[in-house]
């Protein structure tokens, strides 16, 4: 009986994996990974890399990837559950868990970097924001959200939203959100690709912005002063100067 290893991809960029995770994807005969991990980071897997991501409202699919792990936990020693960002955070890591424990196998968890904090954003920062809240734009089997927690939070961060943007943004306005507050959108974030956009909530409620999946988006007075600094290794030399 093997061991499985809930791996986290981090958002994207490679050098944001930690040691243990680059060590386990060289090690491991097998890798199942999610659909948005970074191919940059699927060519460090020297073993066999098995696709088991899923669109949103494809929910089924996770009783099927239960079976794989399963399968192949029992004919390898090693077998690398690999998800994007953390796998606990907004994830179905823990029903793998629970599975997988309640099969006799035993399971391992590596921390990875949240796609939270893939912007390089200061979500909370003293004196603006004393605390924030992330929440999913959508619920297992397509639901909605119930917002009511989420309408006074100092920043608030949506994931897996971005389809549903302009209702969000309408039903946090009503809930008593300022429709001026500032918002960013932060598409594939700390890849190559990343693209961010800026807008005040009531444009995002009046369906007036253009953003593609995936994208975290970002709410809160933190984006009015951080929106437009650079990345973490965009003027290096002053830093280190």
């Amino acid at each position: 009986m093997g061991r499985v290893y809930l791996v986290g991809a981090g958002p994207g960029d490679p050098e944001l994996l930690t040691l243990k995770a680059l060590r386990l994807l060289r090690e491991a005969p097998v890798v199942l990974h999610d659909r948005l991990v970074d191919p940059r980071i699927l060519a460090l897997a020297r073993g066999e890399r098995i696709y088991v991501g899923k669109e949103e409202g494809e929910s089924e699919k996770q009783e099927a990837i239960h079976r794989l792990l399963l399968r192949y936990a029992r004919t390898h020693p090693l077998v690398v559950r690999l998800k994007g960002g953390d796998p606990l955070v907004f994830g179905r890591g823990g029903e793998e868990i629970l599975f997988l424990l309640r099969h006799g196998i035993p399971v391992e968890v590596v921390p990875g970097v949240t796609s939270l904090l893939a912007p390089c954003l200061p979500l909370t920062h003293r004196g603006i924001a004393h605390g924030f809240a992330a929440v999913s734009g959508v619920l297992e089997g397509g639901g909605y959200p119930d917002l009511r927690p989420f309408a006074h939070v100092p920043t608030l961060v949506v994931l897996m939203g971005v389809k549903r943007r302009a209702w969000i943004a309408r039903e946090l306005i009503r809930l008593g959100r300022d429709p001026k507050e500032p918002t960013l959108f932060v598409e594939k974030a700390s890849t190559p690709e990343e693209r961010r956009v800026q807008a005040a909530l009531e444009e995002v409620a009046q369906d007036g912005v253009e953003v593609h999946s995936p994208a975290l988006w970002i709410l809160g007075e933190v984006v009015r002063i951080f929106a437009q600094a650079p990345g973490p290794l965009v003027g290096l030399e002053q830093v280190l100067a």
